[in-house]
């Protein structure tokens, strides 16, 4: 990939050794006792240029050395690695030739923040969602040997991801496929977003802290130099040993009895020891579970002493002290679910809330200081979320599941047959619901508006402002018989947008004096676009009314009925166009008999890239310009329609 400019033209300098390292060829070339001062270099320049252009630090300055060892034993692109989650990628791509282009890091048409095939040919799998690199790896693994390849692929597992079921699927089969030529890295730093949690993670927990290791761990470095082939990985892996001592080193023989050989634990921030480990895996010729320990935020100390996340994700930073530049930010939705669901909780004891790895990204840290026992943080696990939120609302609580929108996609079976069809009282609330901005494709919460309407009771809900949030959620807490959801993006939250009447639970935001021709739906956040495209077509003098469902399942009658009476509608949405919520309107017109020419604007069907969420709505068209220009049109092509005596039932 060529060195991208950054917004202002700059490149990236890199310095010393890792100037002179333009791939993994050239990192194989140099001499170990060279490794530490490049690990260095790495960390600063990570910690200089994501300061400036914000992205995923912590976890990457927590697998420098493991990164370096991985592509000083493994052939990159022939040996592909996976990584999972991708955000573990930045040291990989300074590796593989697109150091100068970290300027323009998540942003448009620059370095994406996760794995990218279009950068680099060393980026096999753009997998930015958790728990998925183990599947993609075995498939990887057994192509190659159908095919009679060469290479042996490596999973790169961290940040909590082992927590995900999907891992342990794959982990199962894995272990069944003796000659398989995979090699497993797990990074274990105690967290995925938060400190991991759930038995794995006591597991893990466990093989560190259990007082037997520390003792055992002298006795080999007593008697290494004795050791036959793995004995010098004895000490560096405390594996190779058999059977009988490994159970005194690490009681719980989770892998091992899953038929995987295992390694470890290794230093991970100890490269020459990390090398040897995978070097031996490698030769194993099957398998092999490597388990190395890090830091996240390892090297900056502002990261290393921040409890919350170890700088799991910043903006832009202080690259000496950590601090964030511009003081405290604007309040986002985020901030408004996290005031009012702690105030709902209060007084409602049947409130509990589940997270999924991300008590602090949703906005729940505070109702759990307040409230621990509600609540569970059941780990990167969102199908196993909605079915024991299901569980509680059987038990006669209210289950509050918080998750980005985008990951609720992986729950959709369980919100459809577990919570739906058992006509649960469980609310989801969706944070990062619609473009979302640097992330990419995969965080992009675009489709969970689409999914949901196949569900059969379910009510959604897409807020416009902070005070319809609090409204909504308080709403939703009553329901108690069907699912409910309530969807919003990542951004600050716009000034209130009070109605101008009501019409049976449906807000008018805007009703002109003209004679209506032209009625705007707009969903959640985008009512303030209905709103602009409203006032340019009665500056055209084109009569129009804007209106917010509120709720947008199940379709209101009274919106059938106010549709009606125009001769033009228009639905915004920032979700999926294809069976959003103004295609189910346009559906629900045709059912009633109601034939009135109807354009849906939303999101293509297509994977969009990284940007801020102004930007990516602008190049789509979900802007006030454009919406009304297409309305004036319509409302043109049709008066000249009806002066040329055409039918012109449809616009």
């Amino acid at each position: 990939m060529s060195s991208a400019p950054a917004a202002d033209g700059a490149l990236a300098k890199p310095c010393g050794l890792l100037r002179s390292v333009a791939s993994p060829a050239d990192l194989r070339r140099l001499d170990a006792d060279q490794l530490p001062e490049l690990a260095e270099e790495i960390r600063a320049f990570l910690i200089e240029q994501v300061s400036q252009t914000g992205g995923h630090l912590g976890p990457n300055l927590g697998v420098v050395e493991l990164t370096l060892a991985i592509h000083r034993v493994f052939d990159s692109p022939r040996d592909p690695i996976i990584f999972d989650t991708g955000h573990q990628s930045y040291v990989h791509k300074m590796l593989t030739g697109r150091q100068n282009a970290f300027p323009t890091l998540r942003r448009p048409g620059g370095l994406s923040g996760y794995p990218s095939r279009s950068e680099s040919e060393h980026d096999w799998v753009e997998n930015s969602h958790a728990s998925t690199s183990l599947s993609y790896a075995a498939g990887i693994a057994r192509g190659l040997q159908l095919t009679g390849k060469p290479g042996t692929v490596v999973a790169f597992v961290g940040d909590g991801a082992l927590t995900g079921g999907m891992a342990w699927e794959a982990l199962n089969n894995i272990a069944a496929d003796e000659d398989l030529p995979l090699v497993i890295v797990v990074n274990d730093n105690g967290r995925s977003y938060t400190p991991t949690v759930g038995g794995l993670a006591r597991h893990l927990t466990g093989l560190r802290t259990n007082p037997r290791y520390e003792q055992v761990l002298g006795r080999v470095r007593r008697h290494v130099s004795r050791a036959p082939l793995f004995g010098r990985a004895a000490y560096d892996v405390l594996h190779g040993l058999k059977s009988g001592l490994k159970d005194v080193v690490a009681p719980q023989t989770m892998f091992a009895d899953l038929g995987l050989k295992y390694l470890g634990p290794v230093d991970g921030h100890d490269e020459a020891a990390v090398e040897r480990a995978l070097r031996h895996a490698k030769q194993f010729g099957g398998p092999v579970l490597v388990h190395c320990l890090t830091r996240k935020g390892n090297g900056f100390s502002a990261a290393e002493n921040h409890e919350e996340d170890r700088f799991h994700a910043v903006g832009q930073i202080d690259a000496k002290t950590g601090a964030a530049i511009g003081g405290p930010g604007a309040v986002k939705w985020t901030d408004v679910f996290a005031e009012e669901i702690l105030k709902l909780g209060a007084v409602d004891e049947r409130v509990v809330a589940i997270s999924a790895a991300m008590i602090h990204p949703t906005g729940l840290n505070r109702f759990a200081a307040a409230f621990p026992e509600r609540v569970m943080d059941v780990g990167i696990a969102e199908q196993h979320a909605a079915t024991s939120a299901a569980g509680l609302a059987m038990a006669g609580l209210h289950p509050v599941v918080a998750v980005y929108a985008t990951f609720l996609n992986r729950a959709f079976d369980q919100v459809l047959m577990d919570v739906a069809l058992h006509r649960c009282g469980v609310t989801f609330v969706l944070d990062r619901a619609g473009i979302t901005g640097p992330d990419g494709a995969s965080h992009h919460g675009m489709w969970d508006m689409s999914i949901l309407q196949v569900v059969p009771g379910l009510q959604l809900s897409a807020p416009r402002d902070g005070t319809r949030l609090r409204q909504t959620l308080a709403t939703a807490l009553t329901i108690d018989d069907a699912p409910s959801v309530i969807r919003y993006s990542n951004q600050q939250v716009p000034a209130d947008l009070d109605a101008v009447a009501s019409d049976r639970g449906l807000d008018i935001l805007l009703r002109t004096e003209q004679r209506p021709r032209v009625l705007v739906v707009a969903y959640g956040e985008m009512c303030g676009t209905g709103v602009a495209v409203g006032r340019r077509l009665s500056d055209q003098g084109i009569g129009v009314t804007v209106v917010d469902p509120v709720w947008a399942l199940p379709v209101n009658p009274a919106l059938l009925e106010l549709a009606g009476r125009h001769q033009l509608v228009i639905s915004i949405e920032d979700n999926s166009v294809v069976g959003g919520c103004g295609s189910r309107l346009a559906g629900e017109l045709r059912l009633a008999g109601i034939d009135i020419p109807f354009r849906e604007f939303g999101i293509p069907p297509e994977f969009l890239p990284h940007g801020s969420r102004a930007e990516l709505l602008d190049q789509l068209g979900l802007n006030a310009q454009d919406i009304a220009r297409f309305a004036v049109e319509a409302v043109v092509r049709e008066r000249d329609a009806r002066g040329r005596g055409v039918d012109s039932a449809r616009v």
